[in-house]
């Protein structure tokens, strides 16, 4: 059976050689709004959606279904050169009035994370008509959960058992929801405003679920699948100066990485990087940390280097993100990774959970 498998992997990538070219990496974008009434910062209009969908057609990226690329990747098979995939987060019926006609338009495909909860509430939210009209051409829907909570903060009085059960149910519920409603379910999910931790990033791996963060990146078969990155693309990143950068990027080729984990404290971040045998051009590494500017970079090893943040985060999510040319100089190398400093009144999970 073995053998099987690896004369099928070389029959794959012969095929691949012979023909079109081929990238084992997925740059993945993130919407919520297309439409011009609603928060500039998670949105873009219509006329930018178009120009950024024209650009993707004209510039001979190719649109992929987001779950078969995740599985190719993971089972280290390749893509279609310039592959890119297309996400939308929530519930919000412009999806459908602004975006989905020009999706549509394009034979693109793409992924929208629903929290159940809002869906048919009113005027604002998708129907499952709606969702149903875009499944017959191209669109998926997976997993954000009902009711869009910080999944890493319990309720007052709640205990570490109550909390977790509350999780399991968010979960849980949304993949019922969608096999009665749709016949089926991706197993893909988008963390509510990107928050995980160890014990959520379990939960989902138990179910055989595929989930993101909000930090940017690109994936690969390196990638942690429970803590996919994506691209913003819409408010302050829906200029296409700024797309065709993210676009035109890798994965950062890392051995190892460590962050401490997923919380900061009232010290300032670090996060070691340990790059993977090759040629790179470690010098024009560049990190920056959000609202400080530049991260100090103390190299340990030829190449491993400790990114330290100027000053520690307030309270609420902070990143880093690191940048690095290829050899090419065409294409960016990006890294990012996200802490959490909670605050003292929010009821953050940030002990290892036991049973009460």
């Amino acid at each position: 059976m073995l053998s099987k498998v690896r004369n099928s992997v070389l029959i794959s990538t012969m095929m691949v050689s012979v023909g079109v070219s081929a990238q084992d990496y997925l740059p993945i974008l993130q919407y919520h709004h297309v439409s011009k009434t609603t928060p500039a910062s998670t949105s873009l209009t219509p006329a930018q959606f178009t120009e950024q969908m024209d650009y993707l057609k004209t510039a001979g990226f190719q649109v992929v279904d987001l779950k078969d690329a995740l599985e190719k990747l993971k089972n280290h098979q390749s893509l279609p050169d310039k592959a890119v995939a297309i996400t939308f987060d929530d519930s919000y019926r412009d999806i459908y009035l602004g975006g989905f006609p020009i999706l549509k338009e394009r034979g693109f495909p793409f992924t929208v994370f629903l929290n159940t909860k809002p869906i048919g509430r009113n005027h604002h939210f998708l129907t499952w008509e709606d969702i149903k009209e875009m499944e017959k051409s191209g669109g998926v829907f997976a997993n954000h959960t009902i009711n869009h909570p910080y999944m890493l903060r319990k309720e007052e009085g709640e205990t570490n058992a109550q909390w977790l059960a509350r999780m399991t149910n968010e979960v849980d519920t949304v993949e019922t929801v969608l096999n009665e409603q749709l016949g089926h379910s991706p197993k893909l999910f988008a963390y509510p405003y990107g928050e995980s931790s160890d014990v959520i990033r379990a939960l989902v791996k138990d179910r055989g679920i595929m989930a993101f963060g909000q930090q940017s990146g690109v994936v690969s078969a390196d990638s942690n699948f429970e803590d996919l990155p994506r691209f913003p693309a819409s408010g302050r990143f829906a200029k296409l100066s700024t797309l065709k950068v993210k676009l035109a990027s890798k994965p950062m080729p890392l051995l190892n990485e460590e962050s401490g984990g997923d919380f900061a404290t009232d010290k300032p971040v670090s996060i070691r990087l340990t790059f993977k045998p090759g040629s790179y051009r470690l010098k024009d590494l560049a990190c920056y940390v959000s609202g400080q500017g530049k991260a100090s970079l103390n190299w340990i090893e030829k190449n491993e280097v400790v990114v330290t943040a100027p000053s520690a985060f307030g309270v609420g999510r902070g990143r880093i993100n690191c940048t690095m040319p290829d050899q090419s100089a065409k294409h960016y190398y990006w890294y990012s990774n996200v802490w959490i400093r909670p605050g003292a009144d929010q009821g953050y999970v940030v002990e290892k959970v036991g049973k009460s």
